[in-house]
This record gives C-alpha cells, sequence and structure tokens, in this order.
C-alpha cells in the first residue's frame, strides 16, 4: 500500500467491510460489461464486475429471448440501483474471444480493461465473453476497426449529443435517483450528421468521449440507441479516488484518451465534435496543435443562454470555452445543433480530402 494516497486506502477500507455484509445479504458478484473495441493487431475489452442484488431487470434480463429484449431489460433499471453495489476487486476473469481463452484479474475498483493481442477477428463487430469467477458469463460487443479505415468520429455526450436540463451541479445525483433516458432530450440533427459522416466514410469507427462514471453507461446507450446514433465504444472515467488523489480529471481524461486512440490508430483522421459548455474547444485544440496531421475537422455544438446557465451558473461562456476558430489549417465550424453544423462539416471535409 505504500505509494497510495489516502482516499484510496479509505475508499478499499470501505469495501472491505461493505462485502462481507452485502455478501451475507444475498448480493453475489454481476459482471457488467462495456463496449469494446479493436484494431487488426489488439482488442480492448472493457466491463466491471459488481456485488448486486437480484433485481426485478435482472429477472426479466433471464428470461430475454433476443439481444434486444436483454438489453431493454438491463437498461431500464433505475439508476439508483445502479449505484447500490460494491466492487469486486482482484477477482479472476476468464475473456473468451471465438476458441481461444484469455485470463485476467480486476482492478482494485472491479473494473476489467484488458488488451488482447493476435485476437484473429475480422473488420467489424462481434461478441466476445466475460466470465468473472461465482458470475454469470457476460456477453461483450467489441468493434473491430479495419486498418484502412481513413477516418474517426469522436464525439462528447452531454450537452453534445443529449441534453440534460439539470444545473451541473446536481447532475450526479440527477443521474443516480432519476437516470431514465426519458430525461434526456436528443440534439437535433447530430444523429443524422454523424451517419453522415460514416456513410462518406465506411468502416468509419465512432467513439463517444465523456468525463461521466461508467455507472450511468446503461442509460446513455439507451439514450443514443433510441436517439438513431451509430453504435461506438463509450469512454467514461470513474468518480472514485485514486491512487493519487480524490478525484479524477475530466479533462485529462479526455486528453489521455484522445492520446491513446492517436497512438492506436495511426492512420486514422479524426472528427472531433464536442460543445462550447465545457472544456471541449480548447482540449480538441491542443490535440489538434500536437497531431495537426491527425485531425480532419472540429465541430462545435453552440450551447443556449439557457444551457449555459445550466452548466456555467451564467449565460456567457468562460474564457477557455468561448468559442474563436483557431487558424484556416484545422476546419471548425459551430452551430446550434447538427442541423447547422452538419452542411457546415460536410464542405470543411470536403476541402480537407
Amino acid at each position: 500500500m505504500a505509494g497510495t494516497h489516502v482516499a484510496a486506502r479509505w475508499e478499499d477500507s470501505f469495501h472491505r467491510r461493505l462485502t462481507p455484509f452485502l455478501r451475507s445479504r444475498g448480493w453475489r458478484p454481476r459482471t457488467i460489461p462495456y463496449i469494446g473495441y479493436g484494431g487488426e493487431g489488439f482488442l480492448r475489452v472493457l466491463g466491471r464486475v459488481v456485488l448486486g442484488r437480484h433485481i426485478e431487470a435482472e429477472s426479466h434480463a433471464d428470461s430475454a429471448a433476443t439481444p434486444e429484449e436483454l438489453a431493454e431489460a438491463v437498461f431500464t433499471q433505475r439508476g439508483w440501483r445502479s449505484y447500490v453495489t460494491a466492487p469486486v476487486g482482484y477477482l479472476p476473469v476468464t475473456i473468451h474471444v471465438g476458441d481461444v481463452e484469455y485470463r485476467t484479474k480486476t482492478d482494485r475498483s472491479g473494473y476489467i480493461d484488458v488488451e488482447i493481442r493476435d485476437h484473429g477477428l475480422e473488420p467489424g463487430w462481434h461478441d466476445v465473453t466475460i466470465a468473472a469467477r461465482a458470475a454469470r458469463p457476460e456477453i461483450a460487443r467489441v468493434n473491430v476497426v479495419a486498418a484502412d479505415a481513413e477516418v474517426g468520429l469522436v464525439s462528447d455526450i452531454d450537452d453534445t449529443v443529449m441534453v440534460t436540463l439539470v444545473p451541473r451541479p446536481f447532475i450526479a445525483v440527477w443521474n443516480t435517483f432519476v437516470r431514465h433516458g426519458s430525461a434526456r432530450s436528443v440534439v437535433p440533427g447530430m444523429a443524422a450528421m454523424y451517419d453522415e459522416v460514416i456513410a462518406r466514410h465506411p468502416g468509419a469507427p465512432t467513439f463517444y468521449l465523456s468525463t461521466g462514471a461508467w455507472n450511468i453507461l446503461p442509460t446513455l446507450v439507451q439514450v443514443l440507441r433510441s436517439g438513431g446514433y451509430p453504435a461506438g465504444a463509450l469512454l467514461m472515467t470513474d468518480w472514485g479516488p485514486t491512487n493519487t488523489g480524490w478525484f479524477r480529471s475530466g479533462q485529462e481524461h479526455k486528453r489521455s484518451m484522445l492520446r491513446r486512440l492517436r497512438a492506436e490508430f495511426p492512420h486514422i483522421r479524426w472528427v472531433l465534435v464536442g460543445d462550447d459548455g465545457q472544456h471541449d474547444p480548447m482540449i480538441y485544440r491542443e490535440f489538434a496543435t500536437e497531431h495537426p496531421d491527425r485531425v480532419a475537422a472540429i465541430a462545435i455544438r453552440q450551447l443556449t443562454p439557457g444551457e449555459q446557465v445550466l452548466a456555467h451558473g451564467t449565460p456567457i461562456a468562460t474564457m477557455d470555452t468561448l468559442w474563436t476558430p483557431m487558424s484556416a489549417s484545422i476546419p471548425e465550424v459551430s452551430g446550434a445543433d447538427g442541423r447547422e453544423l452538419a452542411p457546415q462539416l460536410r464542405r470543411a471535409l470536403e476541402e480537407n480530402g
């Protein structure tokens, strides 16, 4: 434990006391699969193992006849139920990719984040099985990106593709105790704009990059699916303590994920989509400055004054997020929604190859 921050030690101690109590009340390990991705030489499988109750939605999942029914059973859980869990750390896990098994363990917070080499899968969507000890095996979807893919899409989620009309300080509480998909509305025209980008560049992967917690992923998938957005991996974060501090940095999470995607897919030029309510313009510009040949375009959704108030407590964007064009080398477009952004982005991509 030397070198571990006091916050992480406190959290681990709390879970060591909580876990036996929950097990005595009949709670058992449950695997929550996340959407993974990969390329020809690697596969990133994501998920988490927690202790959970055998809730009604899970009972429906037991009898689900199709993947769609299973997804609906899982995604309609009440928000707080996804938080009333305890992570199962350092638990042995076996990942089945075709006929090959790969063994790993959950981390201290119960997360599974393993990179598999030489997976042998063709480009496209595949199912892999995550089998954690004492938990029911679960199917995780993974998207293998083709080596000849030239363009990829990275999108922020909150205030970019969907809006939760709740003041920013109360988002965590809202997500925990309400968190139904109907509590969020999609931004008009954004899904159609994404479909157009993918239609122009077949095989282009989509990644949804968010500072939100992994716990809310089921609801986000539900909203994205019902809103007609293209399927893609969701790269979330964890709000708990780390080995270095009490809280994680959302900005650093986005920066590190962009750099990781650039390293994993060095042949792809990225279309970066965000909003001016937080730090997306600054983060995207930093990335474009570091790797100008890897950015095809930047598209920023401009929030309304009311949305700015909910995001910042003020109707005026802060100076580090105020939108002004960076340079002529990287196309930048802005608009109120996808209907305004789409024609501008189309022209930008045509002019920028």
